[in-house]
């Protein structure tokens, strides 16, 4: 199976959407490996997604460049989930939130002893992010410190 070509995709979504031109970010020095420091079956998973999903009662994100996170309680009943995105088609994933938010194939792998245990919350935020320097400034340090926070061991990030 071929990797998604998930740049062009995603440029050519937006232009068919109106929007400017993404500027990707491209990073010159690839981040260090980390490997694990412990098996799959005793680790703690966050989860990150840029989807736009939410739960019933919170707030729905309203627009581009939306910094902003929802704690999702991974508890949380299926049917209580909401997405909502600029940049996509929501129909499939107002059907089936697991689409953009795996949380249902998560708590299998937990039940199934493939991992160890999920956070409390997971965190849900809108991609579309046109300020590299608002996610690098405001976005990944609230994410990194919600992770640490919850004590997640590893995480899995989910973009749209």
């Amino acid at each position: 199976m071929a990797p998604v070509d998930y740049i062009p995709r995603i440029r050519d979504n937006y232009a068919r959407l109106g929007y400017k031109p993404y500027n990707w970010v491209f990073n010159g020095i690839p981040p260090p490996w980390a490997p694990l420091a412990k098996p799959l079956s005793e680790c703690r998973l966050g989860l990150a997604a840029s989807g736009g999903v939410y739960v019933t009662g919170q707030v729905a994100f309203h627009h581009k460049d939306d910094t902003s996170i929802r704690d999702i309680p991974t508890d949380v009943d299926t049917k209580d989930l909401r997405a909502t995105h600029f940049a996509y088609d929501l129909s499939v994933a107002r059907r089936d939130p697991n689409v953009v938010f795996p949380i249902d194939p998560l708590r299998r792998l937990v039940r199934e002893g493939f991992l160890g245990a999920l956070a409390g919350t997971f965190q849900s935020f809108m991609g579309g992010i046109y300020s590299t320097r608002r996610v690098s400034e405001e976005l990944a340090p609230k994410l990194v410190s919600r992770f640490l926070e919850e004590k997640a061991d590893i995480v899995l990030l989910v973009p749209v």
